[in-house]
């Protein structure tokens, strides 16, 4: 695991005549996320073609720190590739190539792509690659630079043009880095900041892009020019509703979601470094911990996140799940203030806003992680929009997936699961129904995740400053979003398909994957492997009738009945809950230590300087916050908002205020990364 940059520049005289120049930015570049890659840095240009790598590297496989080093170039000078990530099955594959003749310098996973990119070009090596990754390969005799991102989004990958080229990195303050970046904030991306869902590809910064999931961005220098294009390989593909199994075989899918989940695992345990599992008291996790200690068989590293309130707290069933596998467990309690006093160093990070603080917690457990020599976890992303694990989706397939039903039947699941959720009500769950009437003319319903986020607009179009509500007129963020959703893929979808398909491609690879996973664990050099991501076993659970993933009133059945053996009977027979930090209207300190945030960065000058946010709206919105007539779940709906301002604003400081590029060369000197 590691972390890329890189450009390419459309007249590579602007490379030739100042190389020195150019090959210290992509240090600097390399060093501003020298968390990301702690154990060495490498830079390659090909100052002919105009183009330059730089690398920072986590070494996981092949610890050699000098054959370990990236970028490289292949024996004939014609690739060269610098890779974020992991690819899974390799040494199976190298010993294939090897047989046909190829020869390989290291004994890293990455080298796989210069032997394989040859051999069967670009969108046939793609299918041979199994795991997380994000890598960048300049061909030149095609003279392209291809952006390579994985199926689901694990590993980021973000670019922008410039006058002189592309710039592209695993972090935007890496294409901050680059003097020639634009560092400023776009209408849409505040907007998108404030309603916690963004449009999928974009990011809050104007003319910065993200490669989408599954998705090849190739830019190519034609008749002195770079045209940019974009290529799917990959993509979340249910069966049509009629193709789905209507008398499945119950043990058969239970048995082969185990086989599936098994070999995830296992490959995933492959690495020279130890390799640690996260354990919450979710099946998930409980499961990979369960699998991953019987394939190793001696104890394995745990690591869990605890609250000191027991509504939120899930250690109890943690612990019992370390027990029985005899794990060694490390369990870390935060009390009510410390998320919000680690919360503005989430934030550089993250490089988003985040609706909890959930996010704060897993930056600081990923510290602890690292403090205790790991550099891998195992972890349980995925597992919920594979298996249909949350609220949302079975709020979705009562209304929309069991006409069969009696209304009155499927009403009284619904008030259950209400109920059983009404922590998270305001945020997980909508406050009450809305309608986009883009997403009901997309797919035929407004898909319940997208509902608690796209409610928020109310707040939103007030909180804006005047010139940025002025730029977006009539803006419709529902509308934007469902744009970007592939219409084939949707399209006479069971409704719990096609909530899981938007889930998939919002809030899974825009949230979870972001600001709960990859940049807050690597901020502290710490690569989340997630089992469930694995594109084998995801292709299987695509095809699993949506009544074996959502059973009656039990959600994630066929996974529930595939690791039964493994957890505990308290786990087995419990109903999902949504892992979160509490929100902070819940505990007194955590207030207080909002506040002192909202004090320094949601002034009346801190506001106005900015630009991007209305103070008397700012206000406003504290004052509904503070009235003691408005419901619980409305608090929750505040707190999320209240956490993106600060985030906005904070994000303004980081990336807008502050000279990126002299901080990233001073960081560099200080490293003693130089050119």
């Amino acid at each position: 695991m590691c972390g890329i940059a890189g450009v390419f520049y459309v007249n590579p005289n602007n490379m030739s005549d100042s190389q020195q120049q150019v090959s210290q930015t992509l240090v600097n570049m390399a060093a501003i996320m020298q968390h990301r890659g702690p154990d060495g840095f490498g830079y390659q240009v090909m100052p002919e073609a105009g183009v330059g790598f730089g690398h920072a590297r986590l070494s996981t496989i092949d610890l050699n720190e000098t054959r370990g080093r990236q970028p490289f170039v292949s024996a004939d000078n014609n690739l060269m590739l610098a890779h974020n990530g992991e690819f899974y099955d390799f040494n199976r594959i190298r010993a294939d190539l090897t047989a046909q003749g190829a020869r390989f310098a290291t004994k890293t996973d990455s080298e796989l792509v210069l032997a394989l990119y040859p051999h069967l070009g670009l969108m046939n090596m793609l299918p041979e690659l199994r795991g997380e990754f994000a890598c960048s390969i300049y061909d030149k005799t095609a003279d392209t630079l291809h952006l390579v991102r994985d199926r689901f989004g694990v590993k980021p990958l973000y670019y922008t043009e410039t006058d002189k080229g592309v710039v592209f990195g695993s972090e935007l303050k890496v294409l901050f880095a680059h003097p020639e970046v634009k560092r400023e904030f776009s209408s849409a991306g505040i907007y998108h900041q404030l309603i916690q869902v963004m449009v999928p590809g974009t990011t809050a910064f104007v003319g910065i892009k993200q490669v989408p999931p599954g998705h090849v961005v190739s830019v190519s220098r034609i008749n002195g020019k770079l045209e940019v294009s974009q290529t799917k390989y990959w993509d979340v593909n249910f069966p049509l509703a009629h193709e789905h199994d209507q008398n499945p075989n119950e043990e058969t899918y239970i048995r082969e979601v185990r086989a599936q989940l098994l070999e995830a695992v296992q490959l995933r345990l492959n690495a020279d470094v130890p390799v640690g599992c996260y354990l919450s008291g979710g099946i998930d996790s409980c499961s990979i911990l369960g699998l991953a200690a019987a394939i190793s068989q001696q104890p394995i590293k745990a690591f869990t996140i605890g609250f000191d309130s027991t509504d939120y707290d899930e250690t109890p069933i943690a612990e019992e799940m370390a027990a029985a596998t005899n794990a060694d467990h490390h369990i870390m309690t935060l009390n009510g203030d410390d998320l919000y006093d680690h919360f503005e160093q989430t934030l550089w990070h993250t490089e988003r806003t985040f609706y909890n603080t959930l996010g704060v917690a897993k930056y600081l457990m990923s510290k602890q992680v690292n403090a205790a020599g790991y550099k891998i976890v195992l972890t349980g992303e995925g597992s919920d929009e594979l298996y249909g694990g949350y609220p949302a989706f079975r709020k979705d397939m009562f209304l929309h997936g069991l006409d069969h039903l009696p209304p009155e039947e499927r009403a009284d699941w619904q008030a259950l699961l209400e109920q059983s959720n009404k922590l998270v009500k305001g945020a997980m769950l909508a406050r009450e129904e809305f309608v986009s009437d883009a997403f009901v003319e997309k797919m035929g319903f407004t898909p319940s995740c997208v509902q608690p986020w796209l409610s928020c607009a109310t707040y939103a179009d007030k909180l804006l400053a005047a010139p940025h509500r002025e730029a977006l007129g009539q803006y419709d963020a529902g509308a934007a979003i469902a744009a970007t959703l592939d219409q084939t893929m949707l399209t006479d979808r069971h409704p719990l398909d096609k909530a899981q398909y938007v889930w998939i491609k919002t809030m899974l690879e825009g949230q979870i994957l972001t600001w709960g996973g990859d940049r807050v664990d690597m901020a502290h050099s710490m690569e989340a492997r997630p089992a469930f991501l694995d594109h084998h076993l995801a292709e299987h659970a695509f095809t699993i009738p949506p009544h074996l993933r959502i059973k009656g009133n039990k959600e994630k059945w066929v996974l529930r009945e595939a690791m039964k053996g493994l957890l505990p009977e308290t786990l087995y027979k419990r109903e999902k809950f949504a892992f979160m930090a509490p929100p902070a209207h819940t505990d007194t300190k955590k207030w207080q230590a909002m506040m002192v945030l909202a004090e320094r960065h949601l002034s009346k000058e801190a506001v106005e300087r900015a630009g991007l946010l209305d103070y008397y709206e700012v206000e406003k919105l504290f004052a509904m916050h503070d009235d003691p007539a408005i419901t619980a779940e409305v608090q929750v709906q505040l707190d999320a908002v209240v956490n993106h301002m600060l985030g906005v604003q904070i994000l303004h400081q980081f990336f807008v205020q502050t000279d990126v590029p002299a901080d990233a060369a001073k960081r560099a000197a200080t490293l003693g990364w130089v050119a």
